[in-house]
């Protein structure tokens, strides 16, 4: 063993393929050599070119109950020669002594988890020398989560649309999606037992393939209120005086216990069609009331993304009879581009104190793809977060309708934020951006 060498943990294989696995050892060990200095090194004007520092990441997220941390730094150095020993100072972690690896580098693994969100430098310093040869920076994040979402307002949302989907998976790896998927597609006569099982078998893969959500939509159309033993309301329309089809009626009409049938009812024909029970919803129009929201809590759901960032739906002021922008400004006042989730009060949708519901309410901060351009898209994405590292979880919801009016346009503006959310992924080392369901971002806020 070469002065300064320890022992390495793992077998020569290991090393032959360069697995990550192969063994770091975190104390200084063997040799004569004093140990390293408490004080750090002083920082270089520039970092010497006769040393390489390698595997230290420039993202390493802040892990929680939802997102698993990235709690370890890995890092090796090519020293030049005449390098006894190489010593580390992370942050303001203890130094370090690197261990000579059987490639002649040098190297430690160690955990991170003490270190607080920010912006922190590694110093590397060679044979005790006062002056570093490396400064090496790097950040630690909380969660940046991008959700993306599709409402079905309608029983059948087309084969174009599904292909769209579809091709956005194939172009987005790490993508995830939210489908919340309306239960008229199981009362609805338009649309047939072998269609609806088709419909069926393609969300169900995309729930196993992808590990998308299958969450639950309802615009109370008056098919699907009727099957479920209630008379269907038809004069509370955010769009016309009368809907006869019951599609653009408040969800808010339905009071707490009627709700609650509806609720059960969709989530049975979900299970009777070979869906698992929905745990997640947003209301049709976003019209969800304090009562809405009780009774999903009633029913076993964990999560609601009505609140609406209202301004952003400015198409619709004085539209048709306006009801949809009033509504939406009165109910949701404060909800704008960066509110973010919280546990509503028992009493009031808007409020979080206690006592509170069981549900968390995850704002619709950046509304639907229907209404903002690709440009307006990134904008919201980037008034959630400036580029820093992020002290708490932080969380951006967008989404579109999947029907047969989804158009070549729409898909280019979603295709595009794709492109720049995935450019700040935290598993590509790009970011704290982690795409995520709307079922699974709940850990992360729980109490």
């Amino acid at each position: 063993m070469l002065p300064g060498e320890c022992a390495v943990i793992g077998s020569r294989a290991m090393w032959t393929t360069r697995s990550l696995v192969l063994v770091f050892a975190v104390a200084a060990c063997g040799g004569d050599f004093p140990p390293p200095h408490d004080d750090k090194p002083t920082a270089p004007d520039a970092n010497d070119p006769a040393f390489t520092v390698r595997s230290i990441r420039d993202w390493y997220l802040v892990g929680n109950a939802a997102t698993p941390g990235h709690d370890t730094m890995t890092l090796f150095v090519d020293a030049a020669p005449g390098t006894d020993f190489v010593d580390a100072w992370i942050a303001d972690l203890p130094a370090l002594r690197l261990s000579r690896q059987p490639d002649g580098s040098f190297g430690a693994q160690l955990p991170i988890t003490e270190l607080p969100a920010g912006t922190h430098d590694v110093l590397l310093a060679a044979n005790g020398e006062t002056t570093a040869f490396a400064k090496v920076g790097f950040r630690r994040s909380a969660p940046y989560y991008v959700l993306v979402t599709t409402d079905w307002d309608f029983a059948d949302p087309g084969a174009q649309v599904i292909a769209y989907q579809n091709q956005m998976h194939r172009e987005h790896a790490e993508l995830r999606m939210t489908h919340f998927v309306g239960p008229y597609t199981f009362t609805d006569p338009s649309v047939n037992a072998v269609r609806q099982q088709e419909l069926v078998t393609w969300l169900v893969e995309q729930r196993d393939k992808f590990d998308d959500e299958i969450g639950l939509h309802i615009h109370p159309y008056c098919t699907f209120v009727q099957s479920a033993g209630l008379t269907c309301i038809t004069d509370q329309s955010t769009v016309y005086t009368q809907d006869a089809t019951g599609y653009t009626i408040k969800v808010g009409a339905y009071g707490r216990q009627q709700m609650g049938v509806l609720l059960q009812h969709a989530s049975d024909l979900f299970t009777q069609h070979g869906l698992d029970r929905p745990k997640t919803f947003r209301a049709g129009g976003w019209t969800a009331t304090i009562d809405t929201l009780a009774a999903l809590a009633d029913t076993g759901f964990t999560a609601d993304t009505s609140a609406l960032n209202w301004a952003r739906i400015e198409e619709w002021e004085g539209r048709n009879n306006g009801e949809l922008y009033r509504w939406n400004m009165e109910n949701w006042g404060p909800i704008n581009d960066t509110s973010q989730p919280y546990f509503p009060s028992q009493t009031d949708a808007l409020s979080s104190t206690s006592p509170n519901l069981t549900l968390l309410e995850v704002p619709d901060n950046g509304v639907m793809i229907d209404y903002v351009t690709l440009p307006e898209m990134n904008g919201l994405f980037d008034a959630n977060w400036n580029g820093e590292p992020l002290a708490v979880p932080t969380m951006l919801m967008m989404g579109f309708h999947p029907s047969h009016t989804f158009s070549p346009d729409e898909f280019n503006r979603v295709d595009g934020f794709l492109d720049y959310a995935d450019s700040h992924l935290a598993n590509r080392n790009l970011g704290p951006v982690v795409y995520i369901t709307l079922e699974d971002i709940v850990a992360a806020y729980a109490p």
